[in-house]
Order: C-alpha cells, then structure tokens, then sequence
C-alpha cells in the first residue's frame, strides 16, 4: 500500500461494469471509493462528500458532466478538485468542451486499467509525474 487511505475518490457515473471496474482498481491502491449515477443531484452529493477526487462521467442521466463541472468550477471550495472526465466519444471538440470547463484531465472510453490509476494518482499529487 502507498498511503493513500485517507484519500476519498467520488465517482459519478451511470454505468455498473465502468463503475466496479474503476472501484476495484482504485480500492486495491488504498483509495476510499463513492459512488452516484445520476446528475440531477450530482452537485449535492459532491458537496456533501466533499471527495479529495472527482472521476465524472460526460453522460449521465438527467445532466451531463460538462454542465456539472462548469457548476462546480464557479463555486470557490470546488475550483481547484481535480476532476478526471470519462466520455466514450473522444473527439477534439470534446476534450476542449471538457478543458473549458475546467477539466484536469479528459480520458475516452475504453481506457486501461494502469491508464486510469496512473492519471488518478498524478492529479492526487503522489505517483509518477
């Protein structure tokens, strides 16, 4: 283990299979892992948990990633969450959608395993640069 057991990762994403894979990943590297599907209430429960992490999927039901972020970019405790977006469309258009918004990082779907650990750990500020 590294250490990383304090740390707490929020997940938002709609997709079971996405969802225990990326659990599984983060929780055998010591990370505390919470989950919602939906983004209707998406910003209340990112400020009720107040995760150190935010792994935000672009579609989701009743409100999408982008909208999300750029809610949680205007609010001055959220400005600096890193937030790592998952989208299964991978095109420039939506990377600077998601870079405008505020994104720290943009990944496509299917990504790997090593892929989405090392990301997490470089925006959590310990790991490989």
């Amino acid at each position: 283990m590294n250490g990383t057991t304090d740390k707490t990762v929020l997940m938002i994403e709609d997709e079971p299979n996405i969802l225990e894979a990326v659990r599984f990943i983060l929780s055998r590297d010591g990370w505390r892992v919470l989950s919602h599907a939906n983004g209707a209430d998406a910003m209340d429960v990112i400020e009720d948990r107040r995760p150190d992490l935010l792994i935000l999927d672009v579609m989701l039901p009743n409100r999408s990633g982008y909208e999300i972020l750029k809610d949680l970019r205007s609010q001055p405790d959220f400005e600096a969450l890193p937030v790592l977006m998952l989208t299964a469309r991978g095109q420039s258009k939506d990377r600077e959608i998601a870079a405008a918004a505020g994104a720290s990082h943009f990944m496509t779907k299917p990504f790997s395993n090593a892929e989405v650990l090392d990301v997490v750990r470089r925006l959590a500020g310990h790991g490989a640069a």
